[in-house]
């Protein structure tokens, strides 16, 4: 999530390429691969859904499939503020936080429980270690979500972004030049793996190839240059990201 849209005129994307810039390796080809979490790493979408459902209950109302579609990617800063007005409640601090505090207790809860890696996922992660491409996972999710996750044992992540952990979210720029910044390789050089349009935004934004995978009903994303878009995990394979790479 972002709490403005990115545009030209931000002064932190053009110090962050630089400093990427500086610590390139001048390798060619793919340098590394970037996973986003939610729905793409794991199908934690529905584990969501079970707390926005009882949120929604909480608000006085039902939870809405279009309401998803509009916060899918998003930090908790703008997905609360939209859900409360969505319920007709005004998002004052107070409800946004109380909200978000809410929100995250019961998110914690639900992931120490299980979660669901989806198809294709550990197949990849395998093949991309076996390979030696490094991999960073990069999510608008805060850290004590990320990390109740991780917990699940779940990839080798040289470098994990959280949602809390950069100023602005996606679909700015920065988590993915961050991360870069972090393994040490050109965004141009990476591949990004994600499921909604604020993280397409986001890493094409960064310089970055996209594989995009959606995984929430309403959520469509476009083909277009350096970007492949794939119904499952289980359709990208190592040569594909090489391919995509190559080409640029």
């Amino acid at each position: 999530m972002t709490t403005r849209a990115w545009d030209d005129r931000d002064e932190l994307v053009p110090a962050l390429f630089a400093r990427v810039l500086r610590r390139r390796r001048g390798r060619s080809g793919l340098q590394a691969v970037l996973w986003d979490m939610d729905g793409l790493l794991v199908d934690t979408e529905p584990v969501w859904t079970v707390a926005e459902e009882e949120l929604a209950q909480r608000l006085g109302g039902t939870w809405s499939d279009e309401l998803k579609a509009q916060i899918v990617g998003t930090r908790l800063e703008v997905a609360v503020p939209t859900i409360l007005r969505w319920y007709g409640i005004e998002p004052t601090d107070v409800a946004v936080a109380d909200t978000s505090c809410w929100l995250l207790e019961r998110m914690v809860e639900l992931f120490a429980q299980d979660v669901v890696v989806l198809p294709g996922v550990r197949e990849l992660l395998d093949e991309l270690a076996v390979q030696e491409v490094p991999v960073a996972l990069v999510s608008s999710s805060y850290r004590v979500l990320v990390d109740a996750v991780l917990e699940h044992g779940i990839g080798r992540f040289r470098v994990t972004v959280a949602g809390d952990e950069v100023r602005q979210g996606k679909p700015h720029p920065e988590p993915y030049l961050l991360t870069c910044e972090r393994l040490g390789v050109e965004p141009a050089r990476c591949v990004v793996l994600e499921d909604s349009p604020a993280g397409v935004a986001s890493g094409t934004a960064a310089g970055c190839a996209v594989v995009a995978v959606p995984s929430v009903a309403g959520v469509h994303v476009q083909t277009g240059p350096r970007r492949l878009v794939r119904s499952s995990m289980a359709e990208v394979s190592v040569a594909d990201l090489r391919e995509l790479v190559r080409t640029s």
